[in-house]
């Protein structure tokens, strides 16, 4: 029987499935795997199980001609922690799980959209703090949403499922800014450039896949095009948004305010960040409800499970 790490603990149903195929072990913490543990799982296991914050480089591969474990199945859609490159030249195949995210992912993009525009986060903590006086005309003025232009950075699923949200739900007119067109089931503006879209837009949503192409996509240059009262929303990947640029943008006022979901040095948020009452802050909550991790992984085992049954793996990424 093959030797399974999970790296994280697990919803039951995951672990439930993997020791139905498996020998499974499960890794006792909620933080990412050190490069030893990579290095050690690598060598031990037949597969791997890994999630965001478990990094595996060329250089922890580089001992290795081809390592024990020949299957990293990704907890997650995002797989920019794992050189795929490298595990294919070291016979190390690599998986995701696209599609079970999407519809979560989007529901935490409307859910920042809201209450950026809204300011809900600072109206909780008005009311928290008990210093609030009650309703008057002029209370807590925000952004009203329906209406307004959307401007969608990456438009794949979870991007068209922003989009679907916002122009249905609130009759937002959609842009979006993507490497190709797409044949959309709403009608949307595709723009060849993203400052011209930031400039455009009420509200920028990141919704494209983290790369060394993406890699700060969002920099000062797109802030500054942004109008003051345009509202940034990520929730993809942190590096996406060069968080100096935006914290320097937000204390000037160039922008209206942000949501995150996602951070550059994730779980390190910084002070001035956090100091901004524009910003949204949330913990990585994209994905964050029982039966959307019981589908990741679900799609996680079956991934392992037909590698190591010799077929086809459904959700290959390398």
């Amino acid at each position: 029987m093959k030797r399974i790490l999970l790296s994280r603990p697990m919803p039951p149903a995951t672990i439930r499935a993997a020791e139905a195929l498996f020998e499974v072990e499960i890794r006792n913490s909620i933080k990412p795997m050190t490069p030893a543990e990579i290095r050690s799982g690598l060598a031990v296991f037949d597969g791997m199980m890994l999630t965001l914050g478990d990094v595996v480089t060329a250089e922890a591969l580089q001992d290795f001609g081809r390592p024990r474990c020949k299957m990293l199945a990704n907890f997650g859609v995002g797989y920019n922690h794992i050189d795929t490159e490298a595990c294919r030249a070291h016979g190390v195949t690599v998986s995701n799980t696209p599609g079970a995210v999407t519809d979560a992912t989007a529901d935490v993009a409307l859910t920042l959209i809201l209450m950026t525009c809204r300011r809900a986060g600072e109206a909780e903590r008005l009311v928290r703090s008990g210093k609030w006086e009650g309703w008057h005309p002029t209370q807590m003025l925000g952004t009203h949403v329906s209406g307004r232009k959307l401007g969608v950075i990456g438009m794949g699923r979870i991007g068209q499922a922003v989009a679907q949200r916002c122009h249905f739900g609130f009759g937002m007119e959609v842009g979006y800014f993507n490497r190709s067109a797409k044949d959309l089931a709403l009608p949307a503006q595709r723009f060849d450039s993203l400052t011209d879209m930031a400039g455009w837009a009420d509200v920028l949503v990141v919704a494209v896949p983290a790369s060394d192409e993406t890699h700060h996509l969002v920099d000062a240059a797109v802030l500054g095009a942004m109008q003051p009262h345009g509202v940034l929303v990520n929730i993809a990947r942190g590096d996406i948004v060069e968080e100096a640029a935006l914290i320097a943008a937000l204390q000037s006022g160039q922008i209206g305010g942000v949501g995150l979901d996602v951070y550059e040095f994730e779980p390190k948020v910084p002070a001035a960040l956090i100091a901004q009452e524009n910003a949204v802050l949330l913990p990585h909550l994209g994905t964050a409800a029982l039966d959307i991790r019981e589908d990741m992984g679900a799609m996680a085992v079956e991934n392992l499970r037909a590698h190591f049954a010799g077929e086809a793996v459904p959700n290959q990424v390398n």
